[in-house]
């Protein structure tokens, strides 16, 4: 019974049901997830260019920013496009094998985004508090190496999952409460006992999301320490304004996701976890070419303009 079970779910199809309530700020929706897209893939594309042409950005810290804009383009390719096409379209099946390809991308690329945030607070950490030593600590092995485990760890850790999840049956009819295969709207429509996983999922999310967030949080908190102890007022704004900019990108990301994870999950609900998805899913990579990149002044000067951006 479960094989068959399995066979018909391998062949099959999900129904994903999107944003509803939407009649009278359609074409508005439409155009606020096309201008994200745009800017996201073009914005992190021009970073990626910038850093791979320019030799003075061959430093750990646009590494991170290259990977980090990397994982951003395919992290939206993987789920604007379907999310657009379903709402011009109306067409909102989406087949089991597409449904795990795009669960396993955004997994690993979730994961792997925090792991990059948390190495690109620590690469400022050193660099700021304790400046002297960034060539020893931040050597090309040690960033390199931190940039694979990044990207090792979120694709296995995703594959787990993907793996798992394959193998549960699924009720008929096949609706995912949500805008793309999200790990969580998915393990809903299973017929079976999804305890094991849910289990997994928490204490994934806090060891995972709950510890690298409060290394950035701790790396922060060290870095407007010793920006507090200079002198210069101008300077001290200048990197407090950097700091900022990067935390509100890293709370906008790391909030909403921890929070959709980590609140018991409800049917009741799943409005506001759709929303809250899209600021981590089509926002946040919208900002982080313009918070991380392109208000530095380092990535303007290699594009040979002046300093537009405040």
């Amino acid at each position: 019974m479960y094989d068959n079970k399995l066979n018909e779910t391998f062949y099959g199809s999900f129904t994903l049901e999107t944003f509803s309530g939407l009649q009278s700020a359609f074409l508005i929706f439409i155009l606020g997830i096309l201008l994200m897209y745009l800017l996201s893939v073009l914005g992190n594309l021009i970073i990626i260019v910038v850093v791979c042409s320019a030799p003075r950005l061959h430093t750990p810290m646009y590494f991170f920013l290259c990977n980090l804009s990397i994982q951003d383009v395919v992290y939206v390719s993987n789920i604007l496009p379907k999310l657009l096409a379903i709402q011009i379209t109306g067409e909102t099946q989406i087949s089991f094998l597409e449904c795990l390809t795009q669960l396993f991308v955004f997994a690993a690329c979730g994961d792997a985004e925090f792991f990059l945030l948390a190495f690109m607070a620590f690469d400022r950490y050193v660099a700021i508090c304790i400046p002297l030593s960034y060539s020893t600590i931040m050597n090309k092995r040690v960033y390199v190496t931190l940039a694979l485990i990044s990207w090792t760890i979120g694709s296995s850790n995703s594959l787990q999952f993907v793996l798992l999840i394959s193998r549960f049956p699924f009720c008929d009819p096949k609706h995912i409460s949500h805008f793309f295969c999200d790990m969580r709207a998915l393990i809903m429509t299973s017929c079976g006992d999804v305890t094991y996983v849910n289990i997994v999922i928490l204490i994934e999310v806090c060891i995972i999301g709950g510890f690298l967030f409060a290394m950035i949080l701790a790396s922060y908190a060290f870095i407007i320490s010793t920006i507090l102890k200079i002198k210069t007022s101008a300077t001290r704004l200048k990197v407090f304004s950097s700091c900022s900019s990067h935390l509100t990108v890293v709370f906008l990301f790391c909030g909403t996701s921890l929070t959709v994870y980590i609140k018991p999950n409800s049917k009741s609900s799943t409005e506001l976890d759709k929303f809250l998805s899209l600021l981590y899913v089509a926002v946040v990579p919208a900002l982080n070419p313009l918070v991380y990149s392109l208000r530095n002044r380092e990535v303007l000067n290699a594009f040979k303009i002046p300093k537009f951006i405040p």
